[in-house]
């Protein structure tokens, strides 16, 4: 049965509902169906084919599977890409992107406030082990990232919003400054989601999504995407997928694929709630600080604005006027909210990050001492503020 065809003149939510599904050829049905086999009929003769190959038509699961393919034609619709290769988790589809594009003797700038695994692999394991120079930057501001840029300077990472500040990066600027240096730029868009950020259509050469959180939005499955050129994308999918084998089962590519049907549904119920809270919090006396980027007081607001679309994310970090022990006291007074790890799940989810966060000596002032980052999710706003004032009032800070 002829593959349909969604031009990028269609909606966001119509390409979220129609992009990578099809009527099965076999069956009729018209979902995709889950083809949970790892090795796929061989052409009549197979002697020419490059086994270490992830182009065309299957062979093995670890070079390209069924729903995988369909999971990918999917996300480079909805980020407006050439090309997307998905992996099996948010921290494969970063290290593999370092991985097949950065060598030994490279310099790599990346954002002060971003995921701890990214922390993790580009100040120390990329250089100890494969001697690439990196540099951590405070990618706000546009001249510190200039003042970093080397000769051997390859790629500026960035993330934004960034986790767990909130911080916000000027992505058009960045990408012309990148650009006019011959260096490419990527961007993790996990905070966001493609529904509120496109940093493709703001110049950036790659854009990377944790696939567990907003595009799956169920906490039910692991899977991450870099999306961008195709011959940079098919580096990353021949490198860092085929050869090292960071493949996605075909049930977590099936089951993100139906999440990711309703995210422009999910994400304005959690770009709204979490400006509500924000608000909320914001006139609270217990409250130290609010960091989000819908808010006024926020550095990056004015920059979110322009490069943000129908809101500014689901995520928001705060801190009370209490100690350690109080902190964790609120949390455990909170009846709906989850104290767990992770966002972008349906459920709001907390977590209190406390003084011995190894980061900590990046973070703005505020933030020492301890702070929560709170993924809101898409219950009633109503409730969820009722929720943080009983937790309030039971440890007196209301």
């Amino acid at each position: 049965m002829t593959k349909r065809s969604y031009g990028n003149h269609l909606g966001f939510q119509t390409k979220a509902v129609h992009s990578g599904n099809d009527v099965d050829g076999e069956t009729g049905a018209i979902r995709r169906p889950i083809t949970m086999a790892n090795s796929y009929a061989l052409p009549d003769d197979p002697s020419e084919l490059n086994w270490s190959s992830s182009g065309g038509k299957p062979i093995y699961t670890r070079n390209g599977g069924a729903n995988q393919n369909y999971l990918q034609d999917k996300l480079k619709a909805l980020e407006g890409g050439e090309d997307c290769v998905v992996l099996a988790s948010g921290v494969v589809a970063l290290s593999g992107l370092f991985f097949a594009l950065l060598r030994s003797g490279d310099h790599i700038v990346f954002s002060n406030i971003t995921y701890v695994a990214v922390y993790r692999l580009l100040k120390e394991l990329h250089p100890e082990k494969y001697g690439v120079e990196t540099s951590l930057v405070d990618t706000s501001d546009i001249e510190k990232i200039r003042a970093a840029i080397r000769p051997n300077t390859k790629l500026i990472h960035i993330e934004t919003p960034g986790n767990p500040t909130t911080q916000i990066s000027n992505i058009a600027a960045i990408s012309k400054l990148a650009h006019e240096n011959g260096v490419l730029l990527s961007v993790d868009n996990t905070f966001a989601s493609p529904y509120t950020q496109r940093p493709l259509e703001l110049g950036a050469d790659l854009v990377i999504e944790s696939l567990t959180k907003y595009i799956n939005g169920h906490g039910d499955a692991m899977g991450g995407a870099v999306i961008g050129a195709r011959l940079l994308i098919e580096k990353i999918r021949s490198d860092s997928m085929v050869n090292l084998g960071g493949t996605i089962s075909p049930f977590n590519a099936w089951l993100i694929m139906r999440g990711a049907v309703t995210l422009p549904l999910r994400m304005r119920e959690h770009n709204s709630n979490a400006l509500a809270i924000a608000e909320y919090l914001e006139k609270k006396d217990g409250v130290r600080f609010v960091a989000y980027p819908g808010l006024e007081s926020h550095k990056g607001h004015e920059v979110a604005k322009k490069q943000m679309m129908n809101g500014f994310g689901g995520v928001l970090s705060f801190g009370l006027n209490a100690d350690h022990d109080t902190h964790n006291r609120f949390v455990s007074a909170l009846q709906i909210i989850t104290s767990a790890v992770s966002l972008g799940h349906d459920e709001s989810l907390i977590v209190f990050l406390g003084e011995n966060d190894e980061r900590q000596y990046l973070y703005p002032e505020e933030f020492h001492g301890g702070f929560f980052r709170f993924s809101v999710g898409i219950e009633n706003a109503s409730d969820l503020i009722q929720d943080l004032d009983q937790a309030l009032k039971a440890v007196g800070l209301d």
